[in-house]
């Protein structure tokens, strides 16, 4: 009875859709931490090349792009797809980036490993580490490629959650959203064109990136995200046959659930007090602030104020001195500032004639 109920209620909270074929999935909305929709999205399961996610968010974080990796025979043994390094090769960690996220490079992936961490199992136990930062509790690396070994797992949850996070940096979603790239290395003596592997770049509207991969073993599986209107969904689906028609029908029902709000809290306080200025209060200014949330429901919106009793001179117009956190599923879906619409400089003060003759006395006795 408690299991049939709990399944019921599992289902109300997130739809799930017979028609996707993928054994696990899940369509997550990034700036509320939602659950779209899923189907098996904790079941721990082998990622592919989607693995890369991980290898190119630490990459990127690595930052110095321009840095000359040189790459050795240890870093070529590896089977797979390749962006055909040789030993030898001069190539920068940008170039490495593009390769590995475009072509998906298992050679470009090793080399990665073995430039940022020495070997390949201490790479792995960086990718550990962060997968830890991240709250990744279903996910275990072992290789930086993707390649099929018996503790390399993930879950549709976690790979959503990585890439959310990866998508942040800069660096990363500008690579994972690119359709074309012509690599130069070794001095400019050898060129490269690498090309995104990712459809849905070039047929759904919105597509941003990020990942493919496969394996005989974990199928296809497909990691992607979608902006529209300014609302980001990322989609994964593992072992999923039919990856591009899926993630589709999943941004095409999940962009139709969620509508734009304003949210204002309507604070009371329109002013702050100045110490030691030539204005003792100054008004301060916020804007309501638009999100998207489903069914356009804000009623679970919450909002915490942060805002200082009062505030030194001087002050500037348009100084931020305070903000409003808008909080919605434990995440805080928008933070907006307050700030100054008028300025107080420093009060001076004349000293009186009596103030100035002891002062004189003072300093003549060493006081």
């Amino acid at each position: 009875m408690c299991f049939t109920l709990a399944f019921i209620i599992v289902l109300c909270c997130y739809p799930v859709y017979a028609e996707v074929s993928a054994q696990a999935y899940i369509l997550y909305c990034p700036s509320t931490g939602e659950v779209v929709s899923q189907r098996n999205m904790n079941r721990r399961m082998t990622m592919a090349s989607t693995t890369k996610i991980m290898t190119g968010l630490l990459l990127c974080e690595a930052g110095a792009p321009e840095t000359i990796v040189s790459i050795t025979s240890s870093m070529l043994k590896v089977e797979g797809t390749s962006i055909g390094l040789q030993k030898g090769d001069r190539i920068s960690r940008l170039n490495l980036a593009y390769g590995l996220l475009l072509e998906s490079g298992n050679d470009a992936a090793n080399a990665i490993a073995i430039h940022l961490a020495g070997s390949i199992e201490t790479f792995a136990e960086q990718m550990n580490t962060r997968a830890q930062q991240l709250g990744l509790d279903g996910t275990h690396f072992v290789t930086p490629s993707g390649l099929d070994a018996d503790a390399h797992y993930t879950t549709a949850y976690d790979m959503a959650i990585l890439t959310a996070a990866a998508m942040q940096n800069p660096t990363f979603r500008k690579i994972v959203g690119t359709k074309t790239y012509s690599s130069v290395y070794n001095d400019g003596n050898t060129r490269r064109t690498y090309s995104n592997h990712n459809r849905l770049l070039h047929t759904l509207d919105g597509a941003d990136g990020v990942k493919t991969g496969f394996t005989k073993k974990s199928g296809r599986c497909l990691v992607s995200s979608c902006t529209r209107n300014g609302l980001q969904l990322i989609a994964v689906t593992l072992n999923a046959p039919n990856d591009w028609s899926d993630h589709k029908q999943l941004y095409n029902d999940g962009f139709q659930r969620y509508q734009s709000v304003t949210l204002d809290c309507k604070i009371s306080v329109s002013s702050l007090p100045v110490a030691g200025g030539t204005r003792n209060r100054v008004k301060i200014f916020y804007e309501p602030v638009q999100v998207w949330l489903q069914n356009g429901d804000a009623s679970d919106v919450t909002y915490r104020i942060r805002l200082p009793r009062f505030i030194y001179a001087p002050v500037k117009t348009g100084e931020q001195v305070g903000s409003i956190d808008y909080v919605y599923n434990q995440k805080i879906i928008a933070s907006v500032p307050f700030t100054t619409t008028e300025e107080s400089a420093i009060m001076v003060i004349e000293s009186s004639w009596t103030d100035r003759f002891w002062q004189s006395v003072c300093r003549l006795l060493h006081f």
